[in-house]
């Protein structure tokens, strides 16, 4: 079961994609990225009086682990500030394969903190996961393209801190109440956004956006969070039923996800979004996708059998 809620992510992160953007190239062409993510921090808040309704124990908790849980939050809030400043500049292409890194990432961080070492056919597994996704992220000449410096920076200082705050919920998740942590990292999430609003320049942006389309950007925004909220609550859930490096490498098919819904807007809704339907262009994403799901088959069957 655990690779439904794993699949859940990808799924809904790939919707989420498409909306981003149509927000982007609509409302936010001319904001900050940070402005962006306020609104995430801004749902969390909303979400905390009805987990600690769900569950009052979220308060009950020690201070060490609120404290760690609430830095989770903050981390990966920061991670994807990081990460929306590599994609402001560079197109999502190339950006993309980049990404691949927090799975490699996530295996060190997982055998170092949790000691989850996954076994070779899992390993190969995972490996075909992110094989195939980068292999979906190739342009036309089978290159990544030529990455900028600060490109790389931007993107393995985020692949790394998505990482460690998925490594730190599961590590403090096992030992105490998978709502309590939820809880403690939306509550990290709601201070750095906070942190954001409280500059002046910040402010200024976030006021402007509601000034001009309030309706639009409320709601659009918050229908795309509820979709994103819901494949983060899927993957974390999905990291307590099993190693957090094997969830991780899962999450590598939103590539895939995101190409086959550009495939079918480009079919159906062209106006929402285009994609090249040509031979080469499919052949290659076709590719792709059957290494991501050869990958998930050795994964679930060796978990199946009880090598996991």
């Amino acid at each position: 079961m655990w690779l439904a809620f794993a699949f859940s992510g990808p799924l809904l992160w790939a919707v989420s994609t498409h909306i981003d953007k149509f927000l982007v190239d609509k409302y936010f062409r001319h904001s900050d990225t940070a402005v962006l993510i306020v609104f995430t921090a801004f749902l969390g808040v909303i979400a905390l009086p009805v987990i600690w309704l769900f569950d009052p124990r979220v308060l009950a908790l020690p201070w060490t682990a609120t404290g760690v849980m609430t830095l989770s939050g903050i981390l990966y809030m920061g991670a994807m500030l990081f990460y929306l400043r590599a994609i402001q500049t560079e197109e999502a292409s190339v950006v993309a394969p980049l990404f691949q890194a927090s799975t490699l990432f996530t295996f060190a961080l997982g055998a170092l903190i949790l000691h989850e070492l996954p076994r070779w056919p899992q390993m190969l597994g995972a490996g075909l996961v992110i094989l195939g996704a980068i292999g979906l992220s190739l342009d036309k000449n089978m290159r990544l393209g030529r990455f900028k410096p600060r490109l790389v920076m931007l993107m393995l200082t985020a692949t790394f801190v998505v990482a460690l705050s998925s490594v730190v919920f599961k590590f403090f998740a096992v030992r105490d109440e998978f709502w309590s942590t939820t809880f403690w990292t939306f509550v990290g999430e709601g201070l750095f956004g906070a942190a954001i609003v409280a500059m002046p320049k910040y402010r200024r942006q976030f006021i402007t956006l509601f000034r001009k389309n309030p309706g639009a950007v409320i709601g659009v925004n918050a229908a795309n969070e509820l979709i994103n909220l819901g494949g983060g609550l899927g993957v974390r859930y999905a990291s307590l039923l099993a190693p957090v490096a094997l969830v991780s490498a899962i999450s590598a098919t939103t590539t895939f996800f995101v190409f086959l819904f550009s495939i079918l807007l480009t079919l159906f809704f062209p106006r929402l979004g285009h994609e090249d339907l040509s031979a080469r262009n499919v052949i290659q994403k076709a590719v792709g996708g059957v290494l991501i799901m050869a990958g998930v088959a050795l994964i679930e069957s060796w978990d199946m059998g009880g090598g996991g």
